[in-house]
């Protein structure tokens, strides 16, 4: 059977699983629809909420991220773990407590202002759709490698396949449905590290792999270092950016976790406030499978790329073009050449690739030497390094095809999260909570399954030009989050003093600093070549666009207190409320906020 053939079985047999769930589960009514009806066990709940996070950011683009700039990147695996001690400690149990069905009914009850929830309504879809960009990107990749296809027209058949589970199932379809995907994407992130850890290293744990040795006792790391530093790139295990920004960026990507709606929409699925705890903690040990995981697979990956550009060693010669065309440990480079987020070109016409660093002015000698003319791997996607991983390492075909169901699975329940969250603050908190109270419950549902198809429409278009590598364009909806829904979660839960209009001018103050350094260096509105600044040399010294959420939610906090303290007390009711949600025990049944 060919491999196309494996593909499809696989992508198919998952995709027809998770189409029958949400058959199966389909919501009835909003309280299915918004939070599964309040009774999802803590275990399943965890398992949940692990595939609504752990999208193609952490399955596709962060281990490519680490394989291409190393020690620096692991800032993303810190901040995002570091995020979920967050939010089970400080915000999981308080907001269940409270009873609602989304963050901003909460703000709108704690800050007693309509303008309050609104606010938060407009902060969630701008940070939502952001990283819903980031997940239709890696759609698009995934299934244009497994469809053997550009990557554009993955990217409009996967996004028809989340609305049409997503759409129907809302909450409590999407719920059981993630609990699949999440078997399907750690599976498939395990079984070719292992297969690769043990051709490596004979370790059979990626992990402990990582820091063993290969096969001619020279540990893995150092092997790696040697190879990377020869060809002029940086070396691996060393940190080179500047620690300021690597701080603020873990900074960023821990408190935008905590501030994520689609995530914290999760906990409102449980039947008690300890049962949020309890979620939380099973969310940890189901994404600590996969991120102990990802390290070992962005350093064994790169080794494995750079000694098949170089097959007689660094100080050889490059692989050639006929072997590239010729030789089947090199068929994935003709494979993914046909997405477009793959290519190299013999500009010196000697017949052989030479990948190295061109930018490097030590290797521009020997380039000179050499008569070699520049990197010929033009074009090297960091987002297709997990999906292409097991054909690297010529790992067998079912492996190649349990691949593509992972990534498509982490890709689509990140997603079909997403578009719950956004579904609910147009259909629930705009309409219903304002706009028209009195709309009948089955007008409310048909509302949230049209805004859902909306923002699919908007994320398609944006993914269709992204503003980075699919883990970057999610950095910066945790950005905007960290900025504009953390702070008034925080200072909801656990001040007093905050009143309505400190929590509406703080919300407002953080997202539009943000959004404006966001868009000064990535584009306005993400439209390529309209900024005036990049991250490689960003406006303010060393701080990337990716870290300003820390800062966009030090001005929040700033802006907040201030007009608190020059406006009207919080009244004592709101007090009396917040010193009942401190208390995290007795949550009743969710009711509903006009």
């Amino acid at each position: 059977m060919d491999q196309f053939t494996l593909n499809l079985l696989f992508v198919g047999a998952s995709f027809a699983l998770y189409i029958g769930i949400a058959i199966w589960a389909r919501a009835g009514s909003t309280s299915e629809f918004y939070a599964a009806g309040r009774g999802v066990h803590p275990v399943t709940n965890g398992m949940a909420t692990a595939a609504d996070w752990m999208s193609a950011a952490s399955f596709i683009s962060m281990a490519g991220l680490i394989a291409f700039t190393g020690y620096d990147n692991s800032s993303f695996l810190m901040g995002w773990t570091g995020g979920y001690v967050l939010l089970a400690l400080l915000l999981a149990p308080y907001l269940r407590k409270f009873g609602k069905f989304t963050v901003s009914e909460f703000i709108g009850d704690r800050f007693y202002s309509s303008t309050a929830r609104m606010v938060a309504v407009i902060c969630l879809l701008v940070a939502s759709i952001t990283y819903v960009i980031g997940q239709m990107q890696g759609v698009g990749i995934a299934f244009g490698r497994f469809l053997e296809i550009d990557a554009f027209w993955g990217l409009l058949i996967g996004s028809c396949v989340v609305f049409a589970y997503a759409v129907f199932g809302g909450m409590k379809g999407v719920t059981y449905t993630q609990v699949a995907q999440y078997c399907v994407l750690i599976t498939a992130y395990t079984i070719p590290a292992v297969f690769i850890s043990l051709q490596l290293t004979g370790n059979p744990i990626p992990a402990l792999g990582l820091f063993g040795s290969t096969e001619s006792g020279e540990p893995l790391l150092v092997k790696l270092n040697q190879i990377v530093t020869d060809l002029g790139f940086a070396e691996y295990t060393a940190a080179h950016g500047s620690t300021i920004n690597m701080v603020l960026f873990t900074l960023s990507l821990m408190i935008g976790t905590a501030g994520l709606p689609h995530v914290i929409m999760r906990f409102f699925t449980v039947p008690r406030v300890s049962d949020a705890r309890w979620s939380a903690g099973w969310t940890l040990v189901f994404i600590a499978l996969l991120y102990l995981t990802a390290p070992a697979v962005g350093a064994m990956a790169r080794l494995n790329i750079s000694e098949l550009m170089w097959p007689n060693g660094t100080d050889g010669e490059a692989v050639s073009v006929e072997q590239i065309e010729s030789d089947p440990d090199y068929a994935w480079m003709a494979t993914w050449q046909k997405t477009g987020l793959l290519g190299w070109q013999d500009k010196n016409g000697d017949g052989k690739i030479q990948y190295y660093n061109d930018a490097n002015a030590d290797l521009q000698a020997k380039a000179a030497e050499n008569g070699w003319e520049g990197n010929e791997l033009t074009n090297f996607n960091r987002d297709i390094l997990v999906l292409a991983n097991p054909e690297i390492a010529s790992l067998p075909g079912w492996v190649i095809g349990l691949v593509a169901a992972g990534g498509l699975a982490a890709a689509l329940s990140t997603a079909a999260g997403l578009l719950l969250a956004i579904s609910s603050a147009v259909s629930h908190d705009l309409l219903k909570g304002q706009l028209t109270p009195n709309m009948s419950e089955k007008s409310e549902l048909l509302a949230a399954r049209v805004s859902m198809a909306a923002a699919i429409v908007v994320a398609v278009l944006l993914g269709l030009n992204p503003p980075g590598f699919a883990a970057q364009t999610v950095a910066l909806a945790f950005g905007l989050a960290a900025a504009s829904i953390f702070p008034a979660l925080m200072m909801g839960i656990f001040s007093t003093r905050i009143n309505n209009a400190g929590a509406v001018a703080g919300m407002l103050a953080g997202l539009v600093v943000t959004l404006l350094y966001i868009f000064l260096h990535k584009g306005w509105f993400f439209i390529p070549d309209t900024n005036t600044f990049t991250d490689a040399d960003p406006l303010l010294g060393p701080i990337k666009s990716t870290s300003f959420g820390a800062i966009g939610a030090a001005v929040n906090f700033a802006v907040a207190y201030v007009v608190s303290g020059m406006t009207k007390e919080t009244p004592q009711e709101i007090k009396d409320l917040v010193e009942s949600v401190r208390i995290p025990r007795g949550a009743g049944v969710a009711v509903e906020g006009h």
